[in-house]
């Protein structure tokens, strides 16, 4: 379907369109032509994705700046959703445009302007952009070089593009000069045959940096055997940045296979590609995340289009970037390490002092040198990162008391000594960044600011002395990431030592948190730079409260109801049991017998009632395990497994892949599954149960976090005092957006239907209710708020038995339009607006025809009194006003000439008081 939204062609791959994404895509574009930042809510299953890609993919191709798409999503299996979306867009468009028996010959499709014909393109030839097409037009037709200048932006946008795919990864259609990728970690791109099977991410990071390190391949290279080399990242080394991908859309399974084909590395050739590619695909850490954005992140535009899809949870990612957790062990670990660099610094000195002391001449120079001379080594990646956003530490110089190796080196010791010392304190302690630096600075005289070169020291330190297998190292940076960070930020963070793992343990087990209380701090760049900003997500709701949290301003603040034929999802909202006994996963009450009892009746009861697949969702791991285990002793779950098989997410991500595996597997046969999951678990973020897969999510409990954390409380207590956010309001958004999130995943599409179970009395308050998703409140009538389990499960059946028959096809529409209803609603709107047009017209002529009679009116009335003074001065009768302005001028006039005869006086016979004796007059 192509459809104009406010002028702009868009192509969507699909002949229908639902409403919402139609109203979805409008205040897209108006966010994009604005240049600012939005906030949108989707329903979940009215495609969110496919209606965000096919709008800024037509933006870019529509204008000639070509702005570049960075999409940041949650998980792998959401990267590669998008991608998979992306790449049927791609061939829509590819066929839309290229493939003759495609095309109306009533609607005759121009070429984009920036589209570069391969075959041509292999000659060096650049055929010019049509004068008709409407993306030529956007040329100015005044300007005699205007085709010439076109053609040029069209060659050096296909430039780096002319490698095309080959062999089965040939597209059958000509296509659009366009690049998309994906980023993941080296652990899902190596293709490596030894590093691949690595099952640690750590330890396959650890061996592709001692084997892509730029010493190393130096080395490897001027003595071929010395050293192992990865032969694939040797291989990439050989071709431009611009050539290293063909164009086309690539999942990563995709590129994978055909980096492994051609010999080359699939996540340095996706690393040295960014500055060429459209889209962008990856993860929020490559964003927010200083460690990782400043290598990775650092070269995109600032015109380019950030989306944040799935950003229910945006606010913790922030936090996390910029919190570290110390434990002894890591201590005891950093310890070793920095006896290990004392020994290589020994080494060096002995053998090759000279490097220490060019390493000592360089810091003199200052970091900015630093930072530019490793920007311009091709292929060099900094083996350590740093925590701090870089901008900040560029513009000072490294202190002297760590300039030399070995000064640094004893700086680490004593800094780890004073935090085991600090760790042997077994009462809590809560302080500021300043309280600690300056306890640090009486018992130490450590000052702040070598403390904030801590981790870039460290970084250069590794680099010069050539060290490999740095995953032996990574305690140590993680002490040497938290120096950085708690001299660095003043406000917004909390230092918190805990000496207990719990409330009743006797053996003390330390943990210092230095944990970030300010969302704002991590993503106040990404606003900074980046012009547009999308927050979007199906359960982002309340809208205001991310604008206040993150500190940004919205042009575009939305949150879209679902259109619907039918009523394809029930919410239910259970709060007692079929014997009247309330239930909750209180504290206080939850592990009553009653309640544990009633929930494992609700499990039986919807067991036998619904078809398939049933997802459950706890709020924690630890209450999942406990009831589990209760309802084991009961008899409960052998009850259920009568009805359908039961599967249990673990912690373990492997794990929990074999438990996902054999649930679809079970759903597919006829057997029936249930799956029990945790609520901001691996399951309920990304994971889709659509169709058979989840005919019904039971959200056993309201997800709340632990509120006896103390890292929570002093994040609560930093949101009411910054942003005046109540404690309860915070705590009660936090859990609904992730109940919401977890009822979520059972509708996939309108066609889908299924059952979402809120089984705790505490659903039926208000607040609770106002702050889940529009969709979903909508659809919650008082009827269903206050249910037994007997009622709930009559009520299901029902739902049950009218979703088994047909779809009713005959009702497009109303849910779901064609290109005719589209242009209908867009000529209701125009005439909308044209009718709001006059009536301000309207009102405009009136109030300027009363305020012209107004003025006339002032105008009369101050005529009459002109006319009245004027016959006030002249009047014969009333002299009284003249007769007061004649004395009182007479009087000045007099004043003067007594000045000026006091003057001469005074310079004539000197001062005398006599003067006021003489007669004057």
């Amino acid at each position: 379907m192509k459809l104009y939204i406010d002028g702009l062609p868009v192509l969507f791959p699909y002949p229908k369109i639902y409403p919402e994404q139609y109203a979805y895509m409008t205040d897209l574009k108006r966010a994009l032509d604005a240049q600012g930042h939005c906030v949108l809510e989707m329903p979940s299953g009215t495609g969110k994705t496919v209606s965000l890609l096919s709008l800024i993919v037509s933006y870019q191709k529509y204008h000639p700046s070509g702005r570049k798409l960075i999409y940041c999503s949650r998980t792998v299996p959401e990267i590669e959703k998008a991608l998979a979306e992306l790449k049927r867009l791609m061939e829509y468009r590819s066929r839309y445009y290229f493939d003759v028996s495609a095309e109306d010959p009533n609607d005759p499709i121009p070429k984009p302007a920036d589209w570069v014909d391969p075959e041509e393109d292999d000659k060096d030839d650049i055929s010019l952009p049509s004068p008709s097409s409407s993306r030529a037009s956007s040329v100015e037709p005044s300007n005699p070089n205007a085709h010439r200048d076109a053609a040029e932006r069209a060659r050096q946008k296909g430039k780096f593009r002319r490698r095309q795919a080959k062999g089965k990864w040939a597209s059958k259609f000509k296509l659009e000069p366009f690049l998309a990728v994906g980023l993941s970690s080296r652990k899902n791109l190596c293709v490596h045959p030894e590093v691949s099977r690595e099952r640690r991410g750590k330890v396959v990071d650890a061996r592709c940096r001692d084997m892509t390190n730029a010493w190393v391949c130096s080395k490897g290279r001027e003595d071929p055997g010395s050293v192992e080399l990865c032969s694939y990242h040797e291989e990439l080394g050989k071709l431009q940045p611009g050539e290293m991908l063909p164009q086309g859309v690539w999942t990563l399974e995709e590129i994978k296979e055909m980096a492994r084909e051609e010999g080359i590395c699939p996540y340095f050739a996706i690393r040295r590609s960014l500055a060429f590619v459209d889209v962008i695909i990856y993860s929020f850490h490559y964003l927010l995340d200083p460690k990782v954005a400043d290598q990775v992140s650092k070269e995109m535009s600032k015109d380019a289009i950030v989306v944040f899809d799935e950003a229910h949870n945006i606010d913790n990612v922030c936090i996390e970037s910029l919190s570290i957790d110390l434990t002894r062990p890591m201590l005891d670990s950093a310890f070793r390490s920095i006896n290990q660099l004392a020994d290589k610094v020994e080494e060096v000195k002995r053998t090759d002092a000279s490097k220490l002391q060019d390493e000592y001449a360089k810091l003199v120079e200052g970091l900015q040198a630093q930072a530019d001379a490793r920007n311009g080594v091709d292929g060099a990646e900094s083996v350590m990162t740093n925590p701090v956003l870089p901008d900040d530490l560029l513009q000072e110089a490294v202190p002297g008391n760590i300039r030399r190796a070995e000064h640094f080196v004893a700086f680490l010791r004593r800094f780890v000594e004073y935090l085991k010392t600090r760790m042997r304190v077994l009462h809590v302690v809560a302080e500021t960044p300043a309280s600690f630096l300056q306890h640090l600075k009486d018992i130490t005289y450590i000052e702040r600011k070598p403390l904030r070169f801590c981790a870039e020291r460290l970084r250069m330190l590794v680099s010069t002395l050539e060290l490999t297998r740095l995953d032996e190292y990574a305690s140590l940076q993680k002490v040497a990431a938290f120096a950085t960070l708690v001299a660095t930020y003043e406000k917004g963070f909390l230092l918190i030592l805990e000496p207990f793992e719990t409330e009743n343990a006797t053996v003390p087990n330390p943990i210092f948190h230095f944990t970030c209380l300010d969302a704002s701090l991590a993503i106040a760049p990404v606003f900074e730079r980046f012009s547009s900003v999308v927050i979007t997500s199906g359960t982002i709701s309340p809208l205001d409260m991310y604008p206040k949290m993150l500190k940004f301003e919205t042009v575009v603040q939305e949150s879209y109801a679902m259109t619907l034929t039918r009523s394809c999802f029930l919410p239910l909202v259970i709060t007692r049991g079929s014997d009247q006994v309330s239930i909750s996963s209180r504290f206080e009450v939850r592990n009553d017998p009653a309640v544990v009892r009633n929930y494992g009746n609700i499990l039986i009861e919807f067991a036998k009632s619904v078809p398939d697949g049933i997802v459950a969702f706890f709020p924690s791991y630890l209450y999942m395990e406990s009831i589990v285990a209760a309802w084991h002793d009961m008899g409960i779950l052998e009850e259920v497994w009568k009805y359908k098989l039961i599967f249990i997410e673990t912690p373990d991500a492997p794990e929990t892949s074999i438990a996902l595996e054999n649930f679809r597997r079970a759903c597919d046969n006829g057997r029936g599954a249930i799956l029990l999951s945790v609520a901001r678990g691996k399951v309920s973020e990304g994971i889709d149960f659509d169709h058979n897969y989840g005919r019904a999510v039971i959200m056993f409990g309201v997800p709340y976090q632990y509120t006896e954390s103390r890292i929570l409380k002093a994040r609560l207590e930093f949101l009411r005092d910054n942003y005046r956010i109540r404690e309860n309001d915070f705590l009660t958004f936090d859990a609904m957006r992730h109940a919401a999130q977890c009822v979520g995943r059972v509708l996939r599409g309108k066609t889908d239907y299924g059952l979402m179970v809120f089984a705790d009395k505490r659903f039926a308050k208000a607040d609770k209710r106002q702050k889940l998703p529009k969709w979903i409140a909508q659809q919650i009538s008082d009827t269903h708020t206050n249910l037994s389990t007997d009622m709930a499960v009559v009520e299901a059946k029902l739902f049950m038995r009218t979703m088994g028959q047909p779809f009713p096809e005959g009702k497009n529409g109303i849910s779901l339009w064609d290109l005719a209803d589209v242009e209908a609603r867009q000529a209701k709107e125009r005439e909308h607006f044209e009718r709001l047009m006059q009536l301000d017209l309207e009102e405009e002529r009136q109030q300027m025809a009363a305020n012209g009679n107004l003025e006339k009116g002032e105008r009369g009335r101050k005529g009459v009194d002109d006319l009245q003074v004027d016959d006030d001065l002249y009047g014969d009768d009333d002299d009284e006003w003249l007769i007061a302005r004649v004395e009182e001028a007479e009087q000045i006039h007099k004043q003067k000439s007594y000045a000026h005869i006091e003057e001469d006086y005074d310079a004539e016979y000197g001062p005398g008081d006599d003067l006021y004796d003489l007669d004057l007059e």
